[in-house]
């Protein structure tokens, strides 16, 4: 076990209330029970890992102090970068394992979780190391955008943007452009395009939803495109609250947690975490903690947790533990007890001291959001 972990186990009497004894350590086992040897975190032993939710094992593993797994996981990212900065959407033991396609949210994600973890290691050097990486990919994902502030979802096998955009998406591309913001700051690197891009996006999310599902069905019935925005800092304070309670029966089952789509009898375990850390960023931390502390029912005796239950069935299903439900666990659970200096990453909007231009668009995000909010 690393100093860290050591030093990360010994909580607070608030956070044993939280979560069982040993729970950052077993959590943390079985992510790394998982990762291959060359770094890539697959959602289960003999699944393929895709980016997006390699990095929410990834962050995991800094929450727990295993440094160095998961500084292996963001190098496997570095090694597999395509040249316009993309990822293809799955890898499976070591090859490509859907080439249809490079999703904008996917390849964004690294610069959170490349955040997330020089928050908790202050480790510079990893920063700078990862600093090309995080470059190329938010340059491909803001080349995707367009002139109405939304970002393309995909590009197919060929290049070519496929055009439309997911709330869900463009909400984690949000969160994860505020986090490209802030490294560009910490290493003294200008980023004007970054954070005009974010500010267009952000009103994209917030004025003009007619910018998403254009071409398909609504995504309206997914629990995420109704807490997403919140938990990226799209919308924040009391439109943060008006938009969680007005779906709040459609979505949460008491005494479960939150249903993954709103016309199925499903609770899934990393929607109950990632609206959690939404409630806390509305300021609705007692409803945050009661729908969290009903979680760890689904923790099996190996430190994973199961993805989600049916409970007209009283059932588990599906049958598996993603990597990425336990590192959404973790997430929130320090969000709610403060364990590492990255707690409030999705929690709060935290821009770092900026160029004029870049306080300039964060006023105008807050008056926006103050002033022009259903």
């Amino acid at each position: 076990m690393s100093d860290q972990l050591v030093a990360t186990a010994t909580v607070s009497a608030t956070a044993q209330r939280v979560f069982p004894e040993n729970f950052l350590q077993s959590s943390a086992a079985y992510i790394l029970s998982q990762q291959l040897d060359d770094g890539s975190i697959p959602w289960f032993s003999g699944h393929y890992a895709d980016p997006w939710d390699h990095v929410e094992a990834a962050m995991g593993l800094s929450i727990a102090g295993e440094f160095a797994a998961a500084e292996k996981a963001y190098d496997w990212l570095a090694q597999n970068q395509l040249p316009d900065g993309s990822w293809w959407a799955a890898y499976r033991n070591g090859e490509i394992d859907n080439c249809e396609r490079r999703e904008s949210n996917f390849v964004a994600y690294i610069a959170t979780g490349v955040w997330h973890h020089y928050l908790i290691s202050e480790n510079r050097a990893f920063l700078v190391r990862l600093w090309p990486v995080v470059e190329k990919a938010l340059g491909f994902v803001l080349s995707l955008q367009s002139e109405y502030g939304e970002i393309q979802w995909a590009v197919d096998a060929d290049g070519q943007p496929l055009q439309d955009a997911l709330i869900t998406g463009c909400s984690s591309v949000y969160k994860s452009l505020e986090c490209g913001i802030n490294i560009a700051h910490t290493l003294g690197i200008e980023s004007r395009s970054w954070v005009e891009g974010r500010h267009r996006l952000g009103i994209a999310l917030r004025e003009n939803p007619e910018r998403f599902d254009r071409t398909w069905e609504s995504k309206a019935r997914f629990s995420m495109d109704w807490f997403y925005p919140v938990l990226s800092g799209a919308f924040t304070g009391n439109a943060a609250r008006m938009r969680l309670q007005k779906k709040w029966d459609e979505f949460v089952v008491a005494g479960l947690g939150c249903r993954c789509v709103n016309d199925e009898p499903w609770v899934t375990v990393a929607e109950s975490c990632e609206l959690t850390m939404a409630l806390l960023a509305a300021g609705e931390g007692s409803k945050a903690l009661k729908i969290y502390r009903a979680l760890h029912r689904w923790q099996d005796s190996d430190g994973g947790y199961w993805t989600g239950y049916v409970y007209r069935d009283s059932a588990i299903w599906p049958e598996e533990k993603t990597t990425w439900t336990v590192g959404a666990m973790m997430l929130a659970a320090d969000a709610l007890t403060g364990l590492t200096p990255a707690s409030r990453l999705f929690t709060r909007v935290e821009l770092l001291d900026a160029p004029q231009d870049a306080e300039r668009f964060d006023h105008l995000d807050q008056l926006e959001l103050s002033g022009s909010q259903r």
